[in-house]
């Protein structure tokens, strides 16, 4: 199959994962390799992301969270999706501060699917991504599991230095 000039030369893959922070509230990534052939100037297309958080602590008078995200990028800070490297986040967060209870739940995520008109979600050309989870107001760490579903794919010199180019700079 080809999608303007990106050569598709796999059958969908999944890449499941999981990740738990390294201490409570504590910005938590790790790098997940890709192994493409660089050589042959192969890229990743993503389809879809799937994250999926353990819950923050319902803790009296305290905001809880627990937040997500895939990057195309190393990062030192959690990200969002204003972020051009960042393909997916999710965030779940307990509202609490000022009650006498466990307060109110919240989540926040990018969509777990993508709209059927749309032919992938991001391109990474580096020969990885990274997955991060951090925690605040929380008692003890946070985790989560995931999974990224896309296909290998080879573009032309060209295109493969602009996009190697694009993902640097937007680290």
């Amino acid at each position: 199959m080809d999608i303007m000039g990106i050569k598709i030369t796999s059958d969908p893959i999944q890449i499941s994962f999981g990740l738990t922070e390294s201490a409570a509230n504590t910005y938590t990534q790790e790098q997940i390799s890709l192994q493409l052939d660089v050589l042959n100037n192969e890229v990743f297309l993503v389809y879809a992301v799937d994250l999926n958080v353990s819950p923050p602590n319902a803790l009296a008078q305290t905001d809880t969270e627990a937040k997500a995200a895939i990057s195309s990028t190393s990062r030192t800070t959690m990200g969002t999706l204003s972020s051009p490297n960042v393909l997916a986040t999710s965030r779940l967060s307990i509202q609490a501060g000022g009650f006498t209870d466990g307060g109110v739940a919240f989540d926040q995520q990018a969509g777990e699917t993508y709209p059927a008109a749309m032919d992938y979600v991001g391109i990474i050309s580096t020969n990885n991504f990274f997955v991060s989870i951090e925690g605040r107001g929380n008692l003890d760490t946070r985790s989560l599991v995931g999974r990224v579903y896309g296909a290998r794919a080879r573009v032309d010199a060209a295109t493969y230095a602009a996009l190697v180019q694009s993902e640097a700079l937007s680290s």
